[in-house]
């Protein structure tokens, strides 16, 4: 009998279990326990494999620890402090968990579309063309979370909407979780407009940096409403610092200068 024939008659078990006991070089697959790639333990199911693709949000400092209670605990939450303190990613982060849980229905990501002390001039196409750099970073920080494709679909499902701030006004934003991004450019008559937009069953988190406003000092409405809203024991304002810093060392050492 050839070689190639004793191996399909092994592979077929047309030998007994015992037969190649004292040949260690030689084991059978034992038949009872057949082996699955998707289970450790080597059962049919894979219950117990444990991998995934979507990184696991934790926080790396306390400030983000407590930012990240509070979005599990208030309907309101303001989240204010210096670039680079996790506040967008962990507010987009905690959105996306709650509509894949199916704790919310949609997701309303808005933030003003206010130019960062340049003028950029004509800008072609519709109006989601002249928008797109503006929200260009919801939209990063979403990928993250999301595949793009995923991000595509759940948008023109609905489930996703991106949105200057210009667009909210007269809304009533019921089963959704609200991110408002940049509050430091909006002044406090839009802010007073976009707080009012929370209806039932919705979170809404509120970020921004009052130290890095575009507008005019005395225009920029946040560090206002932060200061009004720490007085409601329903409403959560969590003010980040340096330490909660979590971009490259040296962001938190030039803000410290600057």
């Amino acid at each position: 009998m050839t070689r190639r024939a004793l191996k399909r008659q092994l592979r077929e078990g047309a030998f007994g279990e015992r037969q190649f006991e004292p040949d260690d070089k030689i084991r059978r697959f034992p038949l009872e326990r057949p082996w699955t790639p998707t289970g450790r333990d080597g059962g049919p199911s894979g219950a117990d494999r444990d991998q995934g693709y979507l990184k696991t949000i934790k926080a790396k400092s306390e400030g983000q620890t407590q930012l990240i209670e509070a979005i599990d605990q208030k309907n309101l939450v303001m989240a204010l402090g210096p670039a680079g303190t996790g506040k967008t990613y962990l507010a987009i982060a905690k959105a996306v968990e709650a509509l894949e849980a199916g704790k919310v229905g949609r997701i309303v990501l808005s933030r003003p579309a206010v130019e960062a002390g340049e003028s950029i001039g004509f800008l072609p196409g519709g109006a989601e063309d002249k928008l797109a750099p503006y929200l260009r970073p919801l939209y990063d920080a979403l990928s993250d979370r999301l595949s793009m494709k995923r991000v595509a679909a759940l948008m023109a499902e609905g489930a996703i909407e991106i949105a200057p701030v210009g667009f909210m006004r007269g809304r009533t934003l019921n089963n959704a979780f609200v991110v408002i991004d940049e509050a430091q450019n909006c002044t406090y008559g839009q802010l007073k407009m976009l707080l009012t937009r929370l209806g039932w069953h919705s979170t809404m988190v509120v970020t921004g940096d009052p130290n890095q406003s575009d507008l005019l000092p005395e225009l920029s409405g946040l560090a206002t409403v932060a200061d009004k809203f720490e007085a409601l024991s329903n409403i959560a304002v969590v003010r980040l610092s340096d330490r909660d810093i979590v971009r490259h060392p040296l962001v938190a050492e030039m803000l410290g200068v600057l």
